[in-house]
């Protein structure tokens, strides 16, 4: 059963994941083809990568931890909510306090470390991007624990269009990758701006009642941070260190033919992180009120609707790599196409990790999947270290599929032992969107030879849609009808 409150979210970050896909869209076209050479494109985003990682302990796990709490605290005592906020912002900020210092400090010994001294101004550069990215993520993961994503989205909007306006005005004004930080830096705190007037006038100022804060509570918000900060850490691992390794074992010309390869998969799985950043909540409220058999359904049904959706997306992403690269890039970045195909499985692989992940969080299982995440991070960056040198940058791809293999089979395997699944009803969806999807590619494949330029790459998008559209609604997978009439 899907309730009116996941419907109202998921149309709200719908709308917001139109507005991001094509602002991100639109501003790597422009990047890549007009402000930016394929070296300043691999290095900006290896300057981002190692922000990333400094973004990570100014984040911890403190936001994603006082989510935990808010949605469980706003239903049996939301007299609480302000103080989890407010405790949760002060460490907030004061780990980013830490953090900015530190990376100034340092901005000089890592560039050199890494042999790439432009780094360093980008680095430097970058404390701003590391402030507002964080309260970034704190004001979108509070609006998620108050179960009101609706919220989450209009922020995300408001960054979404302030970043590609910043951005690309930075970037007429001449100043390259580092005009970029700076773009990104601006429209972070526009958001963030937004964001904070919003909780203090919806959620923090109604519910402030003069009620002491309840003994114990800052320091279990604390407690529940740690796994969870090991989980960022170990998701920092697989999503920037890769690129790092890669910068550092090749050039920053490497590094922009991956970025592009995992921007590209990020697009494309844009609907999966709206649907799981909707409804992990969700989770959490039906086990604390004991609804085990209906969080078992929702699982269940997304689940085969992410499968539908993602396995013949994944087979097309491979087929179609090198005209898509070609046409949308241009020539000078064919070198991505092999990191392209590759990431078609890892796009499968992402999009069940975004409908599973966050709801492991909102049951109590953080630190189970705190462990796997470790585990499967240090084994990704062992195995970017023994593929990078051997087989480039396809190395580093082919490190992060196989890992996430493994990740998203445990934690699959943890929904299972909380809800018991029907993995029955699992398999036999699976099976179906395979002779579908095999529907899907042949005509594709068939079509791919005779694609010239962009009209052409359009056709065979749209004959793979048609053909799927067709064959999900004829296998029964998924009735258009009932879709639309949920998001009326």
């Amino acid at each position: 059963m899907v309730t009116s409150s996941i419907i109202r979210g998921l149309k709200a970050m719908f709308a917001a994941q139109s507005i991001s896909l094509l602002s991100k869209g639109l501003l790597i076209i422009l990047l890549t083809r007009y402000f930016l050479t394929a070296e300043e494109y691999g290095l900006l985003f290896f300057a981002i990568s190692i922000l990333s990682v400094a973004l990570l302990f100014a984040n911890l796990g403190l936001a994603k931890s006082a989510a935990r709490y808010l949605a469980e605290y706003r239903r049996t005592e939301p007299a609480q909510v302000p103080h989890i906020l407010w405790s949760t912002l002060k460490y907030n900020l004061v780990m980013i306090l830490v953090v900015s210092a530190a990376v100034v400090s340092f901005s000089e010994p890592v560039s050199q470390l890494l042999d790439e001294p432009r780094v360093a101004p980008l680095l430097v550069g970058g404390v701003g991007y590391i402030a507002f990215s964080s309260l970034k993520t704190f004001v979108s993961l509070s609006f998620q624990g108050l179960n009101s994503v609706d919220w989450s989205a209009k922020t995300d909007i408001v960054a979404n269009v302030s970043l590609i306006v910043f951005i690309v005005g930075f970037l007429l004004l001449g100043l390259g990758p580092l005009g970029a930080i700076l773009g990104y830096t601006v429209g972070f705190a526009l958001a963030v701006a937004v964001g904070f007037v919003i909780l203090y006038v919806k959620f923090y100022r109604p519910l402030d009642e003069g009620v002491p804060q309840e003994s114990g509570l800052s320091k279990r918000i604390l407690r529940y941070s740690i796994p969870l900060a090991v989980t960022r850490g170990a998701v920092m691992l697989d999503s920037r260190v890769d690129a790092i390794l890669v910068g550092y074992f090749l050039n920053p010309l490497a590094v922009g033919y991956y970025m592009l390869g995992k921007q590209i998969t990020d697009f494309v799985i844009a609907p999966a992180t709206t649907i799981g950043f909707s409804i992990s909540p969700t989770y959490g409220e039906q086990k604390v009120t004991n609804k085990l058999e209906r969080a078992a359904n929702l699982y269940e049904t997304t689940f085969e609707y992410v499968v539908t959706l993602y396995v013949p997306a994944a087979v097309g992403m491979a087929i179609l790599a090198e005209p898509t690269v070609r046409l949308i890039f241009g020539a000078e970045y064919l070198g991505a196409v092999p990191v392209v195909q590759v990431f078609s499985l890892y796009v499968l692989l992402r999009a069940i990790d975004k409908i599973t992940n966050d709801s492991l969080d909102f049951i109590g299982r953080a630190g189970a999947r705190a462990y796997a995440k470790s585990a499967t991070a240090v084994a990704n960056f062992a195995l970017n270290i023994a593929l990078i040198p051997t087989l480039g940058v396809v190395g580093a791809a082919l490190a992060t599929v196989i890992t996430y293999v493994f990740l998203v089979g445990f934690e699959v395997y943890l929904i299972y032992t909380e809800f018991s699944l029907s993995l029955t009803r699992l398999a036999r969806t699976t099976a179906i969107v395979c002779l579908v999807t095999l529907g899907v590619a042949l005509p594709v494949l068939a079509f791919e030879p005779f694609i010239s330029g962009l009209v052409t790459l359009g056709a065979a998008i749209v004959l793979g849609i048609v053909m799927w559209s067709v064959l999900v609604s004829v296998s029964g997978l998924l009735s258009f009808r009932r879709v639309v009439g949920m998001l009326r």
